[in-house]
């Protein structure tokens, strides 16, 4: 943590977690050049973060002495996590910006883990309407499922990717391997149940059998965590008896370069979405869009692409034909997704973040100390004291003698997440 530098303001973000690469990550870092440029101190306060990125960060256990009433915290809201539960507690002022929490009945005999953090971090979302001066949303589906718990002063934040990681050399076994005369469709995103890789399947079976047998679908992104599911997946496709699937994994920046440059249409089936970068990656990279209107995703596509209602696998598959088939509407595609990319990417991010962040500070202070439950830190204290043993002698930390009552006290800060 930086120590105040004469009479710099400090801004700094707070977060369970900073990805390398994720849309969320990219926004964190996108801030905090944001908020260095305006003239503020920013530190980015993390539980856990990519080993890439673990020295922009600081530990959110060492912060807690640190904060000061005026200080403003940015906090990313996604998930229950220790971090998050640690920076309601502390004194600094708040401005929260909410990334979405996938319902946990996804999740739901896959992931019992994550099931679990999706329940608690909507449960845990409510209490920051009193606790932040202002709550923004990554997207206007995420305002208004804000607006609708009760925040009282909400606005957009948007997403506006940073797409220098597709700038890279694509990967050249890649494009040795499906750039040739087949047609392929890509999706890219984790290989979990809220968005469909099941249905993505369905899809390109019916566009497969009939319309196109020299085709292929492409799903990019990684399974760590949900193998279960990935088994599930493989006895879809062993079912059906489609060919041609190929689930390629976590993908490094030059792989997911190739696989944008082979694609020929992008498809996505997802139920859930709190904005969904891929889409607006496959615009950059001028790829004809076709995907389920469901939550997010029509604000995010902005009039590009093409929406289907349902994912009647095949009336989906006779849109993705007519895509591939007619060069004409495969341009009015492309020049509506141009004109949307265009629209995004004129937004003053910059300029927003240190709007709302001026307008958090000059407020009259919503809100008092934060209520905590009493005993709130001594119980920090000891979860610390129990995180250390476990790291350093997990034998001992199996071994101590909890009876479950107490198990349970201290699950509310060690050992949920």
């Amino acid at each position: 943590m930086t120590e105040r530098t004469g009479s710099r303001r400090r801004v700094h973000q707070i977060l369970a977690t900073l990805g390398y690469g994720d849309a969320i990550g990219n926004e964190v870092l996108g801030i905090r050049r944001a908020l260095l440029r305006a003239g503020f101190d920013s530190e980015i306060i993390v539980e856990t973060a990519d080993p890439r990125l673990e020295h922009l960060t600081v530990d959110y256990r060492d912060m807690v002495n640190e904060l000061a009433e005026d200080d403003l915290l940015v906090h990313h809201f996604s998930l229950g996590s220790r971090a998050s539960r640690t920076a309601f507690a502390v004194p600094s002022r708040m401005l929260l910006v909410y990334h979405n929490i996938t319902p946990p009945e996804y999740f739901l005999g896959v992931h019992d883990q994550l099931v679990r953090q999706c329940y608690h971090g909507r449960r845990e979302l409510l209490p920051y309407r009193s606790r932040c001066e202002l709550a923004l949303g990554d997207s206007e589906f995420n305002r208004q499922e804000l607006e609708a718990l009760g925040f009282p002063r909400t606005a957009v934040l948007p997403v506006v990717p940073d797409f220098t990681h597709l700038s890279v050399p694509a990967d050249q076994r890649i494009l040795d391997a499906y750039d040739d005369a087949w047609t392929n469709l890509l999706f890219v995103g984790r290989l979990i149940p809220n968005k469909r890789p099941d249905n993505l399947i369905r899809i390109f079976h019916a566009y497969k059998t009939l319309y196109n047998p020299r085709s292929r679908l492409i799903l990019a992104g990684s399974y760590g965590g949900f193998e279960q599911y990935l088994a599930q997946l493989h006895g879809l496709i062993a079912r059906l008896g489609v060919a041609d699937v190929e689930i390629v994994g976590q993908v490094s920046n030059e792989e997911l370069t190739a696989y944008y440059d082979v694609a020929d249409v992008f498809l996505c089936a997802s139920e859930h979405e709190g904005f969904c970068v891929p889409l607006i990656e496959a615009f950059h990279k001028r790829v004809p869009v076709v995907a389920l209107a469901s939550t997010a995703v029509p604000a995010t596509m902005d009039g590009g692409g093409i929406l289907y209602d349902a994912p009647d696998p095949r009336r989906v598959a006779a849109i993705v034909h007519e895509v591939v088939a007619s060069a004409d509407v495969e341009d009015d595609v492309l020049a509506r997704q141009d004109a949307a990319l265009a629209r995004l990417l004129a937004r003053d991010f910059s300029g927003l973040v240190v709007r709302f962040v001026e307008d958090a500070l000059s407020e009259p202070r919503r809100t008092s100390r934060p209520l905590v439950a009493p005993g709130f830190w001594d119980q920090f204290t000891l979860a610390n004291t129990l995180e250390e043993i476990r790291q350093t002698r997990p034998a001992a930390f199996r071994a101590l003698p909890l009876p479950p009552d107490e198990r349970g006290a201290i699950a509310d800060l060690g050992h949920r997440a």
